[in-house]
């Protein structure tokens, strides 16, 4: 149900500037919007504040349009309403709450700003009559103190400009006034005072525009950075050519002259654990564009890649071939996985109708159909939209309802514009998509439900060659990345390691941290389909273990993060019809978590457990595999090993 209330007022207008204010709906967040020379504004909560007067701005045909301008009229909104998610990958129902003040001014532009009670987000709206030029947004965020800010880092690359990236990086952590300018980080990025609430700052519903950079800016600020548009690309070599720029235009966009552009959002959070729970971005992002959304079906599926097929105990030889996918089938159908991955090397990267020899699609297709299980397949994305329509074609032949497109690694308009046609392509199919190579999702996911996860991560893959994808990086991603949406980190590696045993080996990947704090992340981390990385060979050996990680769903009715802290360690509880999932996760260092049952009632369960093992401090593998019926738990103690974690299964019985 929507409740909205309208008002518009005519003001008079002032040259001595104006203050509006705006609270949210609890009166507990004020942001306040000065209207002079320039246009800024400041953001309080419950009484402190977060942000100074900060200048937003926007330069279109070369003008100004917030310097001098005159404001016309405002209009107020209470809006009140429920999102019923069709991907639910928090919860099913979502509260949207909010108060909105739009700044309409005299030279065809207004301001929207909405104050939630997590957060405050603005966006520009342009009413022109052609198509316009922006040359460039300032979105500047002004602190009232040197706060400690949580951001990735791009890597430039060689031979490139700085806006090329997979958007995979560590997070780095230093105060503003140490942040060198040279600096560009790609958002969301979290904003750590001393005392008072986090601020995370990101965007949504990112369209024809693109994607928002973070820099520091003068003083103790950070501010938007935008890719120019390219003019001139060219398409690399190498064994995943993709299209880089070589030439950029001095406009960030060209775009139509009567449109929305991206909210800047800022999600606060007064305790940790209100972060990896938020669904702001989700809540602002458009409403689904694809209509009945019933032939989206998430669930968990399989991927050869990061263990280079390394298979063993298996009468054939493994590899891209038929008999290696029919095992992937039998593994997927065993243990409760709906679907499988073909990845890169089933087809000739630069040609999806030129099929590798070995491989058979024919019987691949008709097996997995027997089997009822689906086919996913990896495509490379310049390949994938020069042979579009007759490859969606050839994947539903075969029975394909989800592809991943790799390596677009920018996020300026024009890539931009590359997913919203590989979307609406694939809805067309009904074919679930992923963007691998990719920047995160802005609330993309909303729009088109099918779009049903992104990578944007730095995750299991990294294992192979590098010592990134720790413990310690792990407990940062549900408080930073997560809160922009679902994310692909692929994770279930069966060879786990200590701190000091870990070391990258390609084809014999082993993930720091425990095997409990691998079967966490599929509770803790929201991907409506999420891929199992492990070795299936390793995986047939513990057929305990595989039971109940196949039995984790990957969406949620609802979510509650029962505890948690940055960076520390996180215990979070969702809920699956009546069943309960109740995972937790911590750093390298090991810890006692209390894990308080009383919101589970009086019911019984047939619980589940799956825990580090107690020489797992030494020996990462090592986990306990209990199961107790009709039972009741109220409160209990957990020792977590060093990277280590938990799951809990209650199954209503």
């Amino acid at each position: 149900m929507r409740f909205t209330i309208i008002f518009s007022l005519f003001l008079p207008l002032c040259s001595l500037g104006q203050v509006k204010e705006l609270l949210s709906p609890d009166r507990t967040i004020r942001v306040s919007i000065s209207i002079s020379d320039s246009i800024a504004y400041k953001v309080s909560v419950d009484g402190q504040q977060v942000l100074d007067y900060s200048v937003v701005d926007m330069i279109v045909e070369g003008s100004s349009l917030g310097q001098k301008a005159k404001l016309k009229k405002t209009q107020y909104r209470e809006g009140r309403d429920t999102i019923l998610s069709p991907v639910p990958e928090k919860r099913t129902r979502i509260p949207d709450r909010y108060n909105e003040l739009s700044l309409i001014f005299t030279n065809g532009f207004s301001l929207q700003f909405r104050a939630y009670d997590d957060g405050v987000a603005y966006r520009f709206q342009l009413q022109k009559k052609d198509s316009v030029h922006i040359q460039s947004e300032q979105a500047n965020y002004q602190f009232p103190d040197n706060h400690l800010v949580y951001y990735p880092r791009v890597v430039k690359r060689e031979g490139l400009d700085i806006f090329h990236t997979s958007f995979e990086e560590p997070y780095q952590i230093k105060a503003i006034d140490s942040i060198s300018k040279e600096d560009l980080a790609f958002s969301p990025v979290l904003v750590k005072p001393a005392k008072g609430p986090k601020l995370l700052l990101t965007e949504s519903d990112l369209e024809d525009y693109p994607g928002m950079f973070i820099s520091r800016g003068t003083g103790l600020s950070l501010k938007g950075e935008f890719a120019p548009f390219p003019v001139e690309e060219k398409m690399t070599e190498g064994e995943f050519p993709q299209y880089v720029v070589t030439k950029r235009a001095d406009y960030i966009a060209y775009t139509t002259g009567s449109r929305t552009f991206p909210w800047r959002v800022m999600v606060i959070a007064r305790h940790d654990k209100e972060l990896p729970g938020n669904d702001l971005v989700y809540r602002l992002a458009s409403p689904s564009r694809i209509g009945d959304a019933s032939w989206v079906i998430p669930g968990q599926g399989t991927d050869e890649w990061i263990i280079g097929i390394n298979l063993f105990n298996v009468p054939f030889k493994a590899g891209i071939n038929t008999a290696t996918y029919k095992f992937y089938i039998d593994f997927a159908k065993r243990f409760g996985f709906e679907r499988i991955m073909m990845d890169a090397g089933w087809s000739d990267y630069k040609d999806l109708f030129k099929i590798h020899p070995d491989i058979d699609m024919e019987e691949i297709s008709r097996y997995a159909r027997e089997k009822g299980v689906k086919l996913s397949m990896w495509t490379l994305a310049l390949t994938l939209e020069k042979q579009l329509e007759p490859a969606l074609d050839q994947f539903n032949r075969w029975g394909v309802d989800f592809i991943m497109t790799d390596f677009m690694d920018r996020d300026d308009q024009s890539m931009v514009g590359f997913y919203h046609r590989m979307a609406k392509a694939c809805a067309r199919h009904k074919i679930m998509i992923m963007f691998h190579g990719a920047f995160k999702p802005a609330g993309f996911n909303r729009t088109y439900p099918h779009a049903v996860t992104r990578e944007g991560v730095l995750g299991s893959e990294y294992n192979i060659w590098s010592d990134k994808a720790t413990p310690d990086h792990n407990l940062l991603l549900p408080f930073i990345r997560m809160v922009s949406g679902p994310m692909d980190y692929e994770p279930g590696i069966l060879d786990n390691a200590t701190r000091e045993t870990f070391r990258p080996i390609g084809s014999k990947v082993m993930a720091p941290g425990t095997r409990a704090h691998q079967m966490a992340m599929f509770v803790v981390y929201e991907s409506p389909i999420q891929i199992f990385s492990g070795n299936p060979s390793a995986g047939l050996l513990e057929p305990a273990f595989m039971e109940l990680l196949g039995s984790i769903p990957t969406t949620w009715d609802e979510t509650v993060i029962l505890d948690a802290a940055l960076g520390e360690y996180i215990i979070t509880a969702r809920r699956k019809g009546n069943d309960w999932f109740i995972a937790g996760m911590t750093n390298w260092n090991a810890r006692d978590l209390v894990l308080d049952l009383g919101f589970l009632g009086s019911r019984e369960y047939d619980i589940t457990v799956c825990m580090d093992g107690v020489n797992a401090d030494r020996y990462a593998s090592d986990y306990i595999l209990k199961q107790y019926r009709d039972y009741k738990l109220e409160k209990l103690t957990l020792h977590l090993a060093p990277g280590g974690g938990f799951v809990f299964r209650f199954k209503n019985p």
